[in-house]
């Protein structure tokens, strides 16, 4: 393959920002964003895997912001200091996670209105009111930027039930809400500013092996099992696969894509 093709892949001269870098997908989309040369911004909450990663990538261009993104109260003061202090990003990512102390009660058969409205007001709608004001900034600034916005197979498609037989993992109301949001407010998105070159996709990853959000436990043998049986490739992805995906839309090898729900999931949308 020619060099000057492997260059648009390149992130050098690029700076990035990472929304929920600390977390499983995060941690390699940091990874693989350091390698590309992007100056890599970091926003979590984990100050642990924060200070691992400084550590990981000292003298290179990485930096950890500790920071509750999904904070909305004073959402105005944190943009315009991030702003002021690191300036406006040509890539935003965000893949973060947060979610309530009761998720996993999230189910048709247990959640409350409560939790579907906290849950939303975290997830969602930090998604949403982040991505917004970055884009009105990289507008004023005349970036061609590019967003990622990290949806699921589940904002796309009806979740499958069959994969939770027998194991502790169930259905989740809440989850399918937030990610077809995500995934429908990145088209608006894309079609309001691709007149301004900002490029915006969704990544919806499949099942992805590691472990179970809202709990320290990896995915059962049996989930394992009965979700690879699902599964046209037969197995769960990896981190980084994700991860390289989210390089490929952040990169100029994707510049001419913008409004797609970029599908990560082994062929799990194609049955």
């Amino acid at each position: 393959m020619k060099k000057s093709i492997l260059k648009k892949f390149s992130l050098k001269n690029k700076k990035a920002f990472v929304f929920g870098g600390c977390g499983l997908i995060g941690k390699e989309i940091t990874k693989t964003f350091v390698e590309a040369g992007a100056k890599t911004l970091v926003f979590d909450t984990n100050l642990k895997i924060g200070k691992l990663l400084e550590k990981k990538y000292d003298n290179l261009n990485f930096k950890f912001i500790r920071s509750d993104t999904s904070d909305l109260k004073k959402i105005d003061v944190k943009f315009n200091n991030f702003i002021k202090k690191y300036g406006c990003p040509d890539i935003f990512v965000n893949c973060s996670y947060p979610i309530t102390k009761d998720w996993a009660q999230s189910t048709f058969q247990k959640n409350t209105l409560k939790s579907l409205k906290k849950n939303v007001e975290i997830h969602l709608d930090s998604y949403v009111w982040w991505s917004h004001k970055i884009c009105r900034e990289m507008k004023k600034r005349k970036i061609k930027g590019s967003v990622v916005l990290f949806s699921s197979i589940y904002g796309v498609l009806g979740q499958n039930l069959n994969i939770y037989k027998n194991t502790s993992i169930s259905e989740n109301m809440n989850y399918s809400v937030i990610k077809g949001g995500i995934t429908n407010f990145s088209k608006q998105l894309a079609s309001y500013y691709g007149k301004d070159g900002i490029r915006i996709n969704s990544i919806c990853p499949g099942g992805i092996l590691g472990h179970v959000k809202g709990s320290s436990k990896k995915q059962s043998k049996k989930f394992i099992k009965n979700y690879s049986e699902n599964c046209p490739l037969s197995r769960l992805g990896t981190p980084e696969e994700v991860a390289l995906s989210g390089l490929f839309l952040s990169s100029n090898a994707s510049s001419y894509i913008t409004g797609t729900s970029f599908m990560v999931d082994g062929g799990w949308s194609a049955i």
